[in-house]
């Protein structure tokens, strides 16, 4: 490939790389045209985007960025796999689809997550973490839990006076009618 040639194609997978902060690399190679089809169409379905490119221009185009140090001690073309609301999201539906054996040519090779590399074991391990939304739910029930207990310390008190009052109430109707 002339250098013109890796010029442009470099120049491309910068533009389409770029703002992407955190991104899972796998292996595709020797895939069946027809299970390539479905795995894309299957990311995408999720809001996946997938980018097939050989390691050294994507590594030329992404110098400088978070997710150059991902291309590091790899060799051959890779799949690019960024999207997802999170990076754990984005492990859990790549590991999901890796274990599924749906794809048999499909192996994770590891990733970059907040410009640190990722290896493919440490992926599996932040696929079990808790995405997004799951900490967003967590961190919500944390800060409702005090409030909750709180309500419910006043509001014990403030409903057994309102019983007593009740009864003697109703006995001073029951009172007042005999």
């Amino acid at each position: 490939m002339s250098k013109l040639v890796k010029g442009l194609v470099s120049n491309d997978v910068k533009r389409r790389l770029s703002g992407v902060q955190d991104a899972v690399l796998a292996d595709v190679v020797g895939m069946p045209s027809d299970a390539t089809y479905a795995l894309r169409k299957e990311l995408r379905d999720k809001g996946i985007q997938v980018m097939v490119v050989k390691r050294t221009l994507a590594a030329r185009a992404t110098e400088g960025t978070l997710l150059r140090p991902a291309f590091d001690d790899l060799a051959g073309s890779m799949a690019v796999i960024w999207g997802c609301e999170d990076f754990v999201s984005l492990a859990k539906a790549l590991t999901s689809i890796e274990a599924s054996g749906k794809f048999a040519k499909f192996e994770l090779k590891g990733g970059v997550m907040d410009g640190e590399r990722v290896s493919a074991t440490k992926l599996k391990e932040i696929s079990k973490w808790p995405n997004r939304r799951e900490q967003i739910s967590m961190l919500v029930g944390q800060i409702l839990g005090p409030g909750r207990k709180l309500a419910g310390q006043i509001k014990g008190p403030g409903a057994k006076l309102a019983s007593q009052v009740k009864k003697i109430s109703e006995k001073d109707e029951a009172a007042a009618e005999s």
